[in-house]
């Protein structure tokens, strides 16, 4: 009977991997992109398996979730990549993902090579890379107060 092979990022968050952690609680860890694609580029994943942006809804622990990721992003690239760059913060949505397990791609811009912005763009009804603030829109309950 074969089993189904183990999901990288959940090793990631257990530190059963020798993949460096520069942030980690509870609820998530952040690490080094492996291929970056900007100055900066650090990933934010829950320590719970979530597959993708499809398996979230309109739910407060969803939200709250998305919400502490995009926080803990944005310290860090504060922290390590602070001065008069632009950030983006955002989610591959399928199939345009690479791992099925949710993350978020913290970049301190510039892409790295220039080209790399290609893979970052929305595609509209098809998909693509979803700012993290839209997806925040997308799934905010309706008990969660306009901000």
């Amino acid at each position: 009977m074969a089993t189904a092979s183990p999901c990288l990022f959940c090793q990631i968050a257990r530190a059963a991997s020798s993949t460096p952690l520069i942030y980690s609680d509870e609820r998530v860890v952040a690490f080094q992109d492996i291929n970056p694609s900007a100055y900066r580029h650090y990933l934010v994943i829950p320590v719970k398996h979530i597959g993708t942006v499809k398996d979230l809804n309109r739910r407060i622990d969803d939200y709250n979730l998305v919400n502490h990721m995009l926080k803990v992003g944005q310290s860090l690239l504060q922290r390590d990549a602070h001065g008069p760059r632009p950030y983006r913060f955002g989610f591959h949505q399928p199939p345009f993902n690479s791992v099925d397990h949710l993350h978020l791609h913290c970049l301190a811009l510039p892409f790295i090579p220039r080209w790399k912005h290609l893979k970052y763009m929305s595609i509209g009804p098809l998909g693509g890379f979803i700012e993290a603030e839209k997806l925040l829109e997308k799934i905010k309950p309706p008990s969660v107060a306009h901000s």
